[in-house]
């Protein structure tokens, strides 16, 4: 018999005295035979996470208990407008009918074309009371080509925007748009307020799409990921994901509406009980105002921690985070280095720093979920070897949409486990260290050829940021060499890139040693809060 207890030092889930027996009966053993019995044990221990039951099965139920629970508590606050999660719950639940009334049902695609705002958050929840499926991007940022590509691949059956990107849409029929903040002006919809009800949910949906996001960002062909309800809920409401968020715990808000980190900020809160702080244009307003800040690296280094002193749980993902920046932040508060792509449901690793950490793991698998390091032939490696993230369990998505041939190249049968499941090669390296936690070592991608030598580029960016003057390095490949962009965190920077140089020399081989070093004021990001390695290619770099 399992029995689950939570360990407020690590955040994980453990079996007692009998993990390695309960997990061994759930695992293919012949799987495993190319390693010795140890590493099995290691293999089994490090990659699978506990089983959890979930609170929620869906988005909806998560929502509407803290509406029957905490009607008058704030669920979101924009600017100088504040909405109770009882009002929210009454806008949403009208917007959703007037879907419903156009012929949205279970499954249908919708548009939602929108920034920041209250009216965003009715757009999503009223979607999600018909067990619609939302596709999430901001008008303002991306092109009208690339919405009108996004309408197509996903057959978008109406959208959802604001009243300001009515000429942006002239591609797609007038009568399917909604403008979400005139249409809910309207005085024929006045009278439905404070006694309204729309379907009763059950439970048989954790499984149907809740939004698709789309990775390739707004160049190429865009490659949309169908996200589950099951996937969601199993992140956003089990330890540790959940974030200890509840009734009272504010949110920053500051990721973009099409970024699967923004979904972690928005539907995280609103699961939970907590009220979301939307971002207008300064973000370290709100971070001084918030108890939880969701960021990417390079995001939260523009944020200055000492201001921030309501700050209780900081997590970070979507790229390397420098150790430096982990440990500025776990002086102040919890602290979560976190990992996995957009197809993994957001995050599918996350650890808890130390003070002081002089190696940044990403911990070990979520609760439900699994990870192995494996070879190019998906045999398993042995523990301390680098080796190909695949990544299984609830977090594993739909996949892609109308994309059978890179489902097929990416997504694959579990062979490890027995029962019927699905893992997923998330692109990334890494390792599993002493301690059963692993070590990221970058993209596939990053991974290149110098002088006939294979470099992992984000080692060298790791020890550029080791120096207390670094705020944020990337390295790059420019033909057959290497070139290093710094930003800085301190204006003295005596003799800084001669003890880069050194501390590279000491560390790596030789031909790790990039021939060029740029310091730059900022290194650019893109709409969702990463380094813009493209920009860095074509602006420095080709120019």
């Amino acid at each position: 018999m399992k029995k689950s207890i939570v360990d407020n030092n690590s955040d994980y889930f453990e079996y007692g005295n009998d993990t390695f027996s309960y997990l061994k009966e759930r695992v293919n053993l012949n799987t495993l035979s190319n390693l010795s019995s140890d590493e099995q044990k290691k293999f089994i221990e490090n990659g699978i996470a506990p089983s959890l039951e979930t609170p929620f099965k869906n988005i909806v139920h998560a929502f509407e208990h803290w509406v029957v629970k905490t009607p008058s508590n704030i669920a979101a606050i924009y600017e100088t407008k504040a909405i109770t999660y009882k009002q929210l719950d009454d806008e949403a639940t009208i917007l959703a009918l007037i879907l419903k009334q156009k012929g949205i049902s279970s499954g249908d695609k919708i548009g939602l074309y929108v920034n920041r705002s209250i009216d965003m958050l009715i757009g999503i929840i009223a979607a999600l009371k018909l067990r619609a499926i939302y596709i999430p991007q901001d008008p303002r940022i991306v092109p009208v080509s690339m919405l009108q590509e996004i309408s197509e691949v996903s057959n978008i059956k109406i959208i959802l925007s604001l009243a300001r990107y009515q000429d942006k849409l002239k591609f797609f029929n007038e009568s399917s748009s909604i403008f979400i903040d005139q249409e809910l002006q309207k005085d024929i919809y006045k009278n439905l307020y404070g006694n309204i009800k729309l379907i009763n949910h059950v439970n048989d949906d954790e499984h149907k799409g809740c939004f698709i996001l789309f990775t390739s960002g707004t160049t190429g062909t865009p490659n949309g990921v169908e996200v589950t309800h099951k996937n969601l809920c199993n992140i956003l409401y089990n330890t540790p994901g959940n974030l200890n968020i509840t009734p009272g715990t504010k949110v920053a808000q500051l990721l973009n509406i099409s970024f699967d980190m923004a979904a972690w900020e928005i539907l995280g809160c609103l699961g939970n009980g907590g009220t979301l702080l939307v971002r207008g244009k300064d973000i370290q307003k709100t971070a001084e105002r918030a108890n939880v800040i969701i960021a990417t690296p390079s995001l939260l280094t523009t944020i200055d921690a000492s201001k921030c002193n309501k700050v209780e749980t900081v997590a970070v993902a979507g790229e390397p985070c420098p150790v430096i920046l982990a440990n500025t932040w776990s002086r102040k508060c919890t602290f979560y280095n976190s990992c996995g792509p957009t197809e993994t449901t957001i995050v599918n690793t996350m650890k808890k720093c130390d003070i002081n950490s002089h190696e940044l793991s990403i911990g070990k698998p979520t609760p439900n979920n699994t990870v192995y390091i494996l070879d190019e032939n998906k045999k398993p490696l042995k523990i301390g070897e680098v080796g190909i993230m695949w990544a299984g369990g609830d977090c594993v998505t739909n996949g892609y949409i109308n994309n059978r041939e890179l489902n097929t190249k990416r997504y694959s049968s579990d062979i490890f486990l027995k029962k019927d499941a699905k893992m997923f090669n998330t692109g990334d390296l890494g390792k599993w260290n002493e301690n059963g936690e692993l070590i990221h070592y970058g993209r596939i991608d990053d991974q290149v050829k110098i002088k006939g030598f294979r470099v992992e580029l984000d080692a060298i960016s790791k020890i550029i940021e080791s120096f207390s003057e670094v705020k944020r390095a990337v390295t790059l490949k420019h033909k057959n060499n290497l070139v290093s962009f710094i930003s800085l965190s301190d204006t003295k920077t005596d003799n800084l890139i001669e003890r880069i140089i050194k501390s590279i020399e000491e560390q790596l081989p030789y031909y790790y040693l990039p021939s060029d070093f740029r310091i730059l004021d900022h290194l650019p990001k893109t709409s969702r809060g990463k380094i813009d390695k493209k920009v860095l290619r074509e602006q420095f770099i080709q120019s």
